[in-house]
């Protein structure tokens, strides 16, 4: 088990096996997370990806490939 500070109350406390696994895991998902971000996309649309969020009109104008 580990053993956490609380750093305002200067008081400690164990935390279980499952939560200690839990925030492991957490770090790895933020880990993965961090290097996948994806490079900002230069003269890309003004506005989010129609493909993501199924919006396929601009301005009034519909379209569709």
């Amino acid at each position: 088990m580990m053993v956490m500070a609380n750093a305002k109350d200067k008081t400690s406390k164990t935390i279980s096996a499952a939560a200690e696994q839990a925030l492991a895991e957490a770090r790895a998902r933020r880990k993965v997370a961090a290097a996948t971000r994806l490079p900002k996309e230069i003269n890309g649309r003004d506005r989010p990806e129609p493909t993501r969020f199924g919006d396929w009109e601009v301005k009034g104008i519909a379209s569709d490939f």
